[in-house]
């Protein structure tokens, strides 16, 4: 068997038209969805993340507000940022980008941030919502999978899923949507992490993969049962002559072994990476939604 592509690009750009179309129909209303950005220092990876970001933004019509701020911002000048956007009725998102220098509080920040306006989905507030099953901001990359899986005809209800690590970005929320009861949840669910005696025998039961290690060939073809869907969340660089860069981009999953056994398999790049920004466009869309309510 060889598997079918998941194309998140496709995917993203799918939604990205229809956020659009929505963006449009607030327009129309005189509400205009606004995201603010802040980033702190001049990390590369960082710089090019948050004009992803605005780019996305401007792409579907909605404000961006572009925060850049010296290496040696203090505590007291980001914590004044923040509580300035809070109050600002223009922005309906907040988005400070991670990792912050090491001497300022990455966690005082975040829960600096209004709840209404986390459409990271990461304050504690959301995350509590979240696991009772309330309406929440969801995280953007596992709420990216749950699109890709629902998209791609995947039935979650009643199957057996593996999460491969237990992060708060990825794997304890997944985990957690999917045990949820609904038309995206009703899953059975075993989590996976670094202290796990037997992760092939786990990883061998599942419908579902999905891989969150941060680990490149972590889950290999013996590993995964015919037909399974494996969903690839892993970005690691290995080493490669061959590129102009000396690297190239792989998963957590050995792809082209897995892919002859799997029905359904998202690659890397292309796959989930996508979706996570497009989620963040959703979540400041529905932020401005629930404002005007």
């Amino acid at each position: 068997m060889a598997a079918r592509i998941i194309d998140g690009k496709a995917i993203a750009a799918q939604m990205r038209a229809e956020l659009k179309a929505e963006v449009e129909r607030l327009k129309a209303k005189a509400i205009v969805p606004g995201l603010a950005v802040v980033l702190v220092g001049d990390d590369p990876a960082s710089k090019s993340y948050v004009t992803a970001k605005e780019r996305a933004c401007e792409e579907i019509g909605i404000y961006s507000d572009d925060n850049r701020l010296p290496a040696e911002t203090t505590q007291e000048e980001l914590m004044a940022l923040v509580a300035k956007l809070n109050a600002d009725p223009r922005i309906n998102g907040i988005l400070v980008q991670l990792p912050l220098p090491k001497h300022l509080d990455e966690g005082a920040v975040l829960l600096a941030i209004d709840p209404a306006k986390d459409v990271d989905g990461f304050h504690p507030v959301n995350v509590g919502k979240m696991v009772v099953g309330e309406e929440a901001f969801l995280p953007c990359t596992p709420h990216g999978i749950i699109q890709l899986l629902v998209r791609s005809g995947v039935k979650t209800d009643g199957a057996e899923v593996v999460v491969v690590g237990r992060s708060n970005i990825v794997g304890k929320p997944i985990a957690n949507m999917l045990i949820q009861k609904s038309p995206t949840g009703n899953a059975t669910v075993t989590v996976c992490h670094t202290r796990t005696r037997d992760l092939a025998a786990h990883v061998r039961r599942a419908d579902i993969v999905i891989a969150a290690a941060g680990r490149p060939g972590t889950v290999t073809a013996d590993m995964v049962k015919e037909g399974a869907v494996v969903i690839d969340v892993g970005v690691n660089r290995v080493e490669d002559a061959t590129k102009k860069s000396g690297y190239r981009l792989v998963g957590d999953v050995d792809f082209e072994a897995v892919a002859e056994k799997a029905s359904l398999i998202t690659p890397v790049p292309g796959g989930v990476g996508p979706m996570t920004i497009t989620m963040l466009l959703y979540n400041t869309i529905e932020s401005a939604k629930r404002a005007h309510t």
